[in-house]
């Protein structure tokens, strides 16, 4: 088999690894999933953490090489920390299985400074109100809408900024 076709069953397979806090959504649909590199006697699985000091990460690591050791081949997983993760890796599946678990996901940039706008993920209402910036898990708010009268929790927003650098040898 190619090193293409392999990589893609790999991918595919990997699919089936999910988040150990969100049980409906994949590893892959977070975009965690950042690059396998093909080595003559192992995989090499290069994934992003959605947050520093994720308690789920040893989970996701061991989930992802049982994985891979099921297809016959050996696995290793790094935890890679540049490029960051950031939400608008979630893919547009892993968005509407975040809403139908009952999670809003994250609201795409831009925000005003630190406001952002959330859809309730049960009625849709944008009428909503930050209940706590602290949620269950690091990556996770709890919000209240106003219009359903539920509270529900929604992925952070995480995004990096564009900055710019200057040279301080002008």
């Amino acid at each position: 088999m190619d090193v293409e076709r392999k990589k893609t069953k790999i991918f595919e397979r990997l699919q089936t690894v999910k988040d150990p806090e969100i049980p409906v959504i994949s590893v892959v649909e977070l975009g965690m999933i950042e690059d396998i590199v093909m080595h003559d006697d192992c995989i090499l699985i290069k994934v992003l953490p959605t947050f520093l000091g994720c308690p789920a990460i040893d989970m996701i690591k061991d989930n992802l090489i049982q994985a891979v050791e099921a297809m016959g081949d050996r696995a290793e997983v790094e935890f890679i920390y540049a490029p960051p993760w950031t939400s608008d890796r979630i893919t547009k599946e892993g968005r509407e299985k975040l809403k139908k678990f009952g999670i809003a996901p994250p609201p795409a940039p831009p925000f005003r400074q630190g406001q952002w706008t959330v859809a309730c993920p049960y009625c849709e209402s944008l009428h909503t109100v930050l209940e706590n910036v602290f949620g269950p898990a690091a990556c996770r708010s709890m919000l209240y809408c106003k219009a359903c009268k539920n509270p529900f929790e929604a992925m952070k927003p995480i995004f990096q900024k564009e900055r710019e650098y200057h040279s301080c040898s002008k």
